[in-house]
Parts: C-alpha cells; structure tokens; sequence
C-alpha cells in the first residue's frame, strides 16, 4: 500500500494496465512528453515508448473517432479529453459511433474504449474548465459513465474501466486531484470539507462498476452523492450533528439504484446533491427512481442541492458550490416535511 492522492492513483492504473496488458495505449492533448496538464500520465512516454503513450492534434473529434477505430481492432485506447468542457466536438462519436458499436453489430463487435477527463471546478476555470456534463452521457445508452470520489476508488474504477469491453467514460473531480492542497494551483481546493489523501494498493485491483458505496451509515436520511460532493456533504452533516446515511454513486451509469433504495426504506427520507446545474440534473433521475421504488416509505419529498442553472461563473466559483449551506437547507427540508 502507498499513500497516494487522486493524480497519482490515476497514473498508477495507467501504469499497471500498461504492464499487464500491450494492447493498453494512452492518448491525448499533452498527454505524452508533458504527462497531461494535471500530469496524470507523466512518466509513461518515457517508460512505454512513443508508440503507447502519445500526444495528439488539437481535435477532440480526432481524438475520440482514433480511439474508437483502435479499439474496434483489438486495442484498450485511455484517451484524454484535457478538459470536459472540450468533450463536446467528439459527442457526435461517442454518442452514433462508440455507443452503439456492439448494438449495430449485434453483438459481434465491442469497443473496449475509455474516455478520461478532469470535470468540476475548484481552479476559477470559468465557464470554458468548470463544467460537469456527465448527465448528457447518463442518457446515452451503450455509454458507461463513471466518477471517483477518492484515490483509491479512482485507480480501481480505471482499471475496471480500461478492462471493461465496453466504452466508458471517466470524469475525474479535479477539486479533490490533489488532497487537501492543490500543489498544481497552490491553493487550497475548498473552505468546507477535507480531501485526504489515501493508501491504494500499488498493484492490480479493481472496484466494480455499477456498485455504491455506503460511506457512511445513519438512520435519519439517505444523502446521495458522487465525486466532490461526497466530502462537501460528510462535511456538512459532520458539523451539523445530523445521522444521516451518505451513499457515494461511483458510478452515475450503470447505477445502482437497490443499495439507493434499500436505504431510503430504512430512513424514509433522501437529499440527491450534485455540482451540476440543476435543471436536466443526474438528480432528476435519481429523484424519479426513488419516488418509483421507495413511494410508501418516503416520508417527504426528494430533495436536491444542486448547481444554479446559470452559466459557470468565475469570480463566484465557491458560490456556485453547492455548501453547508444549501445542503443543510436541503437536508432540513427533507427532516422537516
């Protein structure tokens, strides 16, 4: 075990990968020589050659239709968007071409492709490095869609990801890259909630795709959340004295909605927190789910802290946030009704 925050556990299961299997290849923006803006491949170009770890054209629909014909022939491509705001040129490819490979094929073809990108705010990136897009890829069936709310669970969900014979995407929460401390901006990544650090295995392992984890358990009511969210709203609940049980996605789809439900039974009240704006939200769909299968037990309205449906702003990035004091409204009315 080796004490290792999200950056490094990233690089760690695209080392090991890369080690177990040949066919492992990682591509992208700066990805080779610099090792990725965030760094999260440095190292590997020296260590795998050229041919497997390599920088590509300004082209994020080049990059993700390469991806998609190396993977169609027998390749494991880790391809890197820099930033999930530049996702966008390549979701005509990964939406017509990568999506429904195995559906169009009948089953004869698969695509064993993974899409990484830093998602999120915590840098002051603005509304051109802040976005969390991952609802739109939610609603694409034949798209895997994965988020990590720690170091640990980043190595093991990449590893399932890059090992899995079907395209997934895998948005990194570029808040909580570092630690508490963000060394590659020098400034601390939040006011509210601790980001440790944490002891990931140096070898193999994997965490299952499309499996919750209870992070915390509590009889009060059921708090769902995933990637930075999950410190915020531990935090929250934490300073507010309030049992609540957390549940971390992991893993936004496929979801798994029975660990969901049979929490939200025994509490019979839930809070969906997410960073994203509000409106076409991953907590729509969470709330709906909930309302469907755990009707008779709720005893009050889903709620949900959320980002404001506006624009991402720069100079009011920690406003944004959903805090304390949005989540505690949400938790409140959820106790209350």
């Amino acid at each position: 075990m080796t004490v290792m925050n999200m950056i490094q556990a990233i690089n760690s299961a695209h080392d090991v990968m890369m080690e177990r299997d040949s066919a492992v290849v990682a591509m992208g923006e700066d990805v080779g020589y610099f090792g990725g803006v965030f760094r999260a491949t440095e190292h590997l170009q020296k260590k795998y050659g050229k041919s497997r770890v390599f920088d590509t054209p300004i082209s994020e629909n080049g990059i993700i239709g390469a991806a998609i014909g190396m993977a169609a022939y027998g390749l494991r491509p880790v391809a890197e968007i820099q930033f999930a705001d530049y996702i966008y040129p390549a979701f005509d490819q990964l939406v017509s071409e990568a999506a429904r490979m195995r559906y169009r094929t009948a089953g004869e073809w698969s695509l064993p492709l993974t899409v990484r990108s830093p998602y999120g705010g915590g840098i002051f990136g603005g509304q051109t490095h802040s976005q969390s897009p991952e609802s739109l890829f939610a609603h694409v069936a034949g798209l895997k869609t994965v988020i990590p709310s720690n170091p640990y669970d980043a190595k093991g969900l990449l590893i399932a990801a890059i090992e899995d014979p079907d395209p997934v995407l895998f948005f990194e929460p570029k808040r909580i890259y570092n630690g508490p401390f963000d060394g590659f901006f020098d400034r601390p990544v939040t006011p509210w909630a601790k980001h440790p650090k944490a002891e990931v295995p140096e070898g193999h392992y994997t965490v299952p795709l499309g499996k919750a984890a209870v992070v915390r358990e509590g009889e009060a009511v059921t708090i769902v959340a995933y990637g930075t969210m999950v410190h915020v709203v531990l935090a929250t609940i934490e300073a507010n004295g309030i049992e609540a049980e957390v549940i971390d996605l992991r893993t936004i789809l496929p979801i798994d909605i029975e660990t969901i439900e049979e929490s939200v039974k025994k509490t019979g009240r839930c809070v969906v927190v997410h960073e994203a704006t509000r409106t076409g939200g991953f907590g729509g769909e969470l709330s709906a789910l909930i309302q469907e299968r755990c009707f008779y037990h709720l005893e009050a309205p889903v709620q949900r802290a959320t980002g404001f449906d506006t624009p991402y702003p720069h100079s009011l990035e920690w406003a944004y946030f959903p805090g304390p004091i949005r989540i505690g409204t949400a938790i409140k009315k959820a106790l209350e009704d």
